[in-house]
């Protein structure tokens, strides 16, 4: 396949063409599919197709240059990290928008504020060392522990925050002195490509690459003999996918996946403040994250009038085209993901279950959109309730006694966050702290950072991304044992 140099990529708005980055190269391939613009349903670009024989090329590659990056010194990755942080800033602006086009989410509340993130995250992380340990110091000895990069990292990303989840594996795993190789999710594939192509002008060849194609790239992936690690973000069956295919080399994992996360609001909370916070917990980047809220769960003294309030506060939101300023939700990312959603729509709807704001798509309308759905209490055995919805809809659901809504909140295959909201903050930590999660926040929702670990429980993971724990899992511990 023909090779392009990365010099002649720079343009103040991007639009292609795309190419896979493979050992400092940009490839073409033999084949391309569509990637749909969310907000119309239509194809707005294609995306390069990587062959198995590509991918192999990328991950031995990859397996070279772990030679000569992983003994550099953390200070000189720093360096490249920081350069890289620099090339992604020039072109933040172009990244954001098409961020909005391939993905859906507002511009101004969403692309940008993820591709900011994610450039921050990596220059914090470049910061970060591991340093050696010495567990034991005598007069016949020392006993060292060293952590020591894996070797080539594949890393399979998701869609729904495609930058933002690909760059926070991409920092930990390079510092630490890892390679790596990407594979988007096909339905949002161009962000990552085209921040691909930008690394390739930064990096030595082979350090970071990233192919994309169909579903089929991703059990290459965790099959693949020389490839260390696979760290993912994705459903809980896909994840059990990786698994099983990881196991035939013993693979060392990070899976993040699904969630069905319980916001409990307690009697004495200043729930009227929360409104908004627990809103956007739900409904922003319209539904579709791990850590929104799915079930909100409100105590009964004040149940009629919370509902009216979230209900009076949803009123104010604007659907549509992310490009468009004034929206502040957007749509839901694919056909597939729409079709799911629209099912629970149909099974609130037959079950006879209360809607008092949306529930109904506007057929005539092109796109995927989905409007702001209210439930009002349906049943604890509902699919709204025991399934993750991943998309515009919340249902609100009473409850009575702390002690029956923390047992609700834990009744649930998924453990991966959750929030507790109230006046007395150690009365809530004790609610927090009986929760079968990874995360759970108090009086606030979403806060992350690069020294906090993040991860699930049950079958919402396996590890942690984020924070000092996060790093180590891309090394290996290596005790050294050295007598004097």
């Amino acid at each position: 396949m023909n090779s392009v140099s990365p010099r002649v990529l720079s343009s103040s708005l991007f639009e292609g063409p795309y190419y896979i980055s493979v050992a400092g190269k940009l490839l073409e391939t033999s084949d391309s599919f569509a990637v749909m613009n969310p907000a119309t349903g239509a194809e707005f670009a294609r995306a390069p197709a990587a062959t198995a024989e590509q991918l192999d090329e990328a991950v031995a590659a990859a397996k070279s240059a772990f030679k000569t990056w992983s003994v550099l010194t953390y200070d000189q990755r720093q360096k490249y990290l920081d350069d890289y942080a620099d090339a992604l800033e020039v072109h933040r602006e172009e990244l954001a928008r098409l961020l909005t086009l391939e993905q859906g989410k507002p511009l101004k509340s969403g692309a940008q504020p993820e591709v900011d993130q994610a450039i921050s995250w990596i220059r914090q992380i470049a910061a970060r060392r591991i340093p050696v340990e010495i567990l034991e110091d005598t007069d016949s000895h020392i006993v060292e522990l060293h952590h020591t990069p894996l070797g080539v990292v594949g890393a399979i990303t998701p869609w729904n925050f495609p930058v933002l989840l690909a760059l926070w594996k991409v920092a930990p795993a390079l510092l630490t002195g890892n390679t790596m190789v990407i594979k988007p999710s096909p339905f949002t594939p161009l962000t990552t490509l085209r921040f691909g192509q930008i690394a390739q002008s930064v990096f030595p060849a082979g350090v970071l690459s990233v192919v994309s194609g169909g579903n089929e790239l991703g059990p290459q992936m965790t099959a693949h003999p020389d490839i260390a690690k696979i760290s993912f973000t994705g459903s809980t069956e896909t994840g059990k996918h990786v698994i099983r295919s990881a196991a035939g080399t013993v693979k060392r994992l990070t899976l993040e996946m699904g969630g069905n996360d319980a916001a409990i609001v307690l009697p004495d909370a200043d729930w009227k403040a929360a409104i908004a916070q627990l809103f956007w917990g739900a409904i922003g980047n319209s539904g579709q994250w791990c850590v929104g809220i799915k079930r909100l769960y409100i105590h009964r003294s004040f149940h009629s009038e919370f509902v009216s309030a979230f209900v009076d506060y949803a009123r104010q939101q604007k659907l549509g085209d992310g490009l468009d300023p004034s929206v502040t939700v957007g749509p839901v990312q694919n056909k597939m993901q729409f079709d799911k959603v629209r099912t629970f729509l149909d099974d609130i709807k037959a079950n006879g279950q209360k809607i008092v704001l949306g529930g109904e798509v506007d057929e005539s309308q092109s796109g995927y959109f989905i409007p702001v759905t209210v439930v009002d209490n349906p049943p604890e055995h509902s699919k709204i309730v025991q399934e993750e919805q991943f998309g515009p809809i919340v249902p609100i659901i009473v409850y009575d006694d702390v002690d029956d809504v923390i047992e609700r909140a834990n009744d649930s295959p998924f453990g991966l966050g959750g929030s507790v909201w109230g006046r007395d903050t150690q009365a809530a930590v004790a609610v927090a702290n009986r929760l079968e999660t990874g995360m759970v926040w108090v009086n606030e929702m979403h806060t992350q950072g690069v020294d906090i670990p993040f991860g699930g429980h049950k079958q919402s993971g396996v590890g942690t991304e984020g924070g000092h724990e996060g790093r180590l899992l891309f090394t290996n511990p290596k005790t050294v044992l050295i007598k004097k």
